[in-house]
């Protein structure tokens, strides 16, 4: 008859992980408070595999042995029914991403419907939260209540440095991009539609803007230069009508170039509204890239990262990243492409 097999003990675990008998003890009876989560996660893996099977303790209820989630939550005023939301497919990558690695994604909330207590209750004692994702730029002390709560953050299309890891589109490559493009059709007077100001997205995009026209000896004129509090496409309208009653100037624009893929689908319906051809008479492009802009009619020339990638990227980052402060943080750029649409061509 084969002997049964020897049992192990919390000693040979912490000697196999190369870790204390006194850390082992704590994690495998549930603390969790000071201890580094990557941490706890691996004694629990490592003790599950080897069929550590102590008396009284059932390892199906164990920390291992639970969905393992990842909250998102949502930029104040962003809800998750806003039409052909751009952080929407951020959040499709995402999710798509930590399912592949068998983490379930939980929505917590937007920024401006989470106080304090609901953060607390939301994320009690024991709670199996391997981090939290951010989608958009949240106000610093939302985010200061978000670090107090010990999890890791990860933040999409906005920087704290110092603060949290971040994932970022290469804004500089995509308006250098756009720019480029434009100007080799021979457009030399540009508009700027921008909306959502006040946002970092927003500022990095006209600086982005304000450069690459600089590099191709160009500079952006304030009075064709629109900055609105939103960035739908009824801003898209809105600016421009604000820039039509310059139409009959010498110096008018022949290329607008718009923050977003929902304001530039906005501005070129309200240009042909009120008569103008896309891209015959003028040129509309978007500074960010999206199905919005590939799958739609017209399609809009884009240029910008993926957004899907970006919530890939982000997966990647709060499921591997650094843990806290002594592990540093990650602001990861993505590369930016641009998409040639129906919406640019030679100025006239």
């Amino acid at each position: 008859m084969p002997r049964p097999a020897k049992k192990i003990s919390q000693t040979q675990l912490a000697h196999e992980l190369g870790i204390s008998q006194a850390l082992v003890s704590l994690v495998l009876n549930g603390r969790r408070s000071g201890i580094n989560a990557d941490t706890y996660d691996r004694i629990w893996d490592h003790a599950v595999k080897r069929g550590y099977h102590p008396k009284g303790m059932h390892l199906a209820a164990s920390p291992a042995a639970q969905p393992r989630q990842v909250g998102v939550i949502l930029r104040a005023p962003l809800r998750l029914n806003t039409p052909a939301m751009y952080f929407g497919h951020v959040q499709h990558g995402l999710h798509t991403a930590l399912g592949a690695r068998e983490y379930h994604t939980v929505f917590i909330g937007a920024e401006d419907q989470l106080d304090i207590a609901k953060l607390h209750r939301q994320f009690p004692a024991g709670h199996q939260y391997q981090g939290i994702v951010l989608i958009g730029e949240v106000q610093r002390p939302f985010l200061d209540k978000l670090r107090r709560l010990g999890l890791r953050l990860v933040a999409v299309s906005a920087r704290y440095p110092g603060l949290c890891h971040s994932v970022l589109g290469n804004e500089p490559q995509a308006l250098e991009s756009l720019v480029q493009h434009l100007h080799g059709l021979g457009h030399r007077r540009f508009a700027w539609l921008g909306g959502n100001v006040g946002l970092g997205r927003h500022e990095a995009r006209l600086q982005a803007l304000e450069s690459a026209l600089a590099g191709v000896g160009l500079k952006l004129d304030p009075r064709y230069t629109v900055k609105l509090k939103e960035g739908d496409r009824a801003e898209g309208v809105e600016a421009v009508a604000a820039l039509l009653p310059h139409a009959k100037r010498r110096d008018f624009p022949t290329a607008f170039i718009a923050y977003n893929t929902l304001m530039a689908s906005g501005a070129v319906r309200a240009l042909e509204r009120e008569g103008w051809q896309v891209p015959a008479e003028v040129s509309v492009a978007s500074a960010d890239l999206s199905p919005v802009a590939t799958e739609g009619t017209p399609r809009i020339t884009a240029a910008g990262s993926n957004p899907e990638k970006l919530g890939e990227a982000a997966a990647r980052l709060v499921i591997d990243g650094g843990s806290g402060d002594d592990a540093g943080f990650t602001d990861l750029m993505l590369p930016a492409q641009l998409f040639v649409g129906d919406t640019t061509g030679p100025a006239q």
